[in-house]
Formats: structure tokens, sequence, C-alpha cells
């Protein structure tokens, strides 16, 4: 029989990513911390972790492992809860998409403000390949990302979808046709967003239509690459759902990628998608078409 604190030791290592700082937050020493690993890996007869001089990571037992940890914890904490007739105090963790625009996060994080003495929120922001290590590891309970129809590792629920447009400042002399063909371009200046999803895609509509621009500036920020447009250093390819004054969104020709937004759950948060949780019940009715 495994004993709990073991658990804890070990979602903790999970959590912080190295044996010290997952010892600072169950509030033991390192090394009593090491030894109750080493005793939780004879106990499973398996290794857990690969360590390294910087980080530990998981080994493929480890991952196995991991899911129904942290699903045997959350179980704990409820059946506590239950027996002392007190309402279990819940952390939400949420990773969310880099590219996702700040405002629509922090719209959701302003409504979920008063709810969080019910319900605690823990952001995570990630690309979408770390979000979805991160739900393999068991380190989140589910993710804003993207669905795509060729993965089906973990639960999805659809809420939106949106298109892409060329975000360039208002005063631009093209700025008010729509769509604008990238031929209509050849002379201008071009910002790359290094985590657009259709970054290759944009890259090939523009060079099938003999446009090889100059690039002014590349970028994983959405927020100041969004600002230098409004600036005048270059145009860029954005989803629809980014706005700034003095930044105009028309569509380019033929140009018709869409992706599609919402919710990937992990699997010990399999419960989740149908709980009555408040902070889910908002990004739903905030993000959901």
């Amino acid at each position: 029989m495994i004993d709990r604190y073991l658990l804890r030791y070990f979602l903790a290592v999970v959590d912080r990513g190295t044996f010290s700082r997952a010892a600072q937050q169950v509030n033991v020493a390192q090394p009593t911390l090491s030894v109750g690993i080493a005793k939780l890996e004879r106990e499973l007869g398996t290794q857990l972790f690969q360590r390294s001089s910087q980080r530990v990571h998981l080994t493929e037992a480890g991952s196995r492992f991991a899911v129904h940890a942290r699903r045997i914890e959350n179980e704990f904490n409820l059946a506590e809860s239950a027996v002392s007739d007190m309402q279990p105090s819940r952390t939400l963790r949420l990773g969310a998409l880099s590219t996702i625009p700040t405002n629509a996060i922090a719209r959701f994080v302003e409504a979920a403000a008063p709810h969080q003495a019910e319900e605690r929120l823990e952001l995570v922001e990630g690309s979408e390949r770390e979000l979805l290590q991160r739900l393999a590891r068991g380190r989140i309970d589910l993710a804003l990302t993207i669905i795509r129809t060729d993965n089906d590792r973990f639960e999805r629920e659809p809420l939106y979808s949106e298109g892409y447009a060329l975000a360039m400042p208002a005063a631009h002399p093209l700025a008010g046709q729509d769509p604008i063909p990238a031929e209509a371009l050849a002379d201008s200046t071009m910002i790359v967003r290094r985590h657009c999803e259709v970054l290759s895609e944009t890259s090939r509509h523009f060079t099938e239509r003999g446009f090889r621009p100059f690039f002014a500036f590349r970028s994983t920020n959405d927020d100041r690459t969004l600002a230098l447009v409004k600036a005048g250093l270059g145009l860029t390819v954005m989803p629809d759902g980014y706005h700034l004054e003095g930044v105009a969104m028309p569509r380019l020709a033929g140009f018709d990628y869409r992706r599609d937004i919402g919710l990937l759950y992990a699997q010990h948060a399999d419960a989740l998608r149908h709980s009555k949780s408040p902070l889910l019940g908002i990004l739903r009715e905030l993000l959901a078409n």
C-alpha cells in the first residue's frame, strides 16, 4: 500500500521540476524527499524520474503513474472535505495558449475574481506543444488551446472558430480594402510571429505569389507585435480575435485558414468537464459561440 505522503512528494516533483523546489513545497528537507521518492520507486518496481543536474523528467512509467496519482490526491481532498463538512477548496489549473489574445484571458480572469474563494485559478501559459506535454504529465487540469481533429489523446470541448487577418496600421493606404491580394503587398515590410500556427502556410501563400518581403521584426510576443504594427514597423498575419485601436484587420485574399479553439482535459480531470466548476462555466460563457 502506497502512503499518501509519497504521492504528495511525487506530485510536488512533477509540479516543481526539481527535488529542491519540491521539498520546499511540501515543507521537508531535500534528503527526506529524495528518500521518499526512492522508496516509492522501490514499491512500484520502476523508475519514475530521469535525473539531471538541472531538472528531473518523468519516465514513461512516471507519466502513466502521474495520471493516477493526481486523481487519487484529488479524491483524498474531496474525502477530507466531506467528513469535515467543509466546502472543498479546489484549484483549477488552466493552461492558456500563448497566441490567444491577452484581452480575452483578462476578461475571464476579471469575471472569475469573485469566485476565487470557492475555486482558485492557476493560469499557465505555453505553446501548443508545451500545453500538450503538461496535460500528459498531469501538471494542468485542462488547456485552452487549438482543437485538432487528428488528436484524440485528450477529451476535447470545442468553443469557437476563427480565421486570420492582415494586421496593418489604420492609416495604411490599403486598410480600407477587404480582402487584400498578396500581390498588392509587394513593397511592404512584414513582422514574423514565431508562434503562429499557420506560419509555414503564410510563408507559402506569399512565396507562391512572388512576394518575398523584408522582415523587420521577429517575435513570440503578440501584444508587442501588434503595438509595433500600429507604430508602422510592418504588417503581419494574426487571428481575427486580436484588436487594437489604430490597427486595421482586413482579410488576406485566398488565405482561408482557420483555427478551432477549445478545451482539452487531462486524463486525471475526466470528471471536470461535467462538474459544476464556476470558473469553467464562466470560461465557456465568455468564449463559446
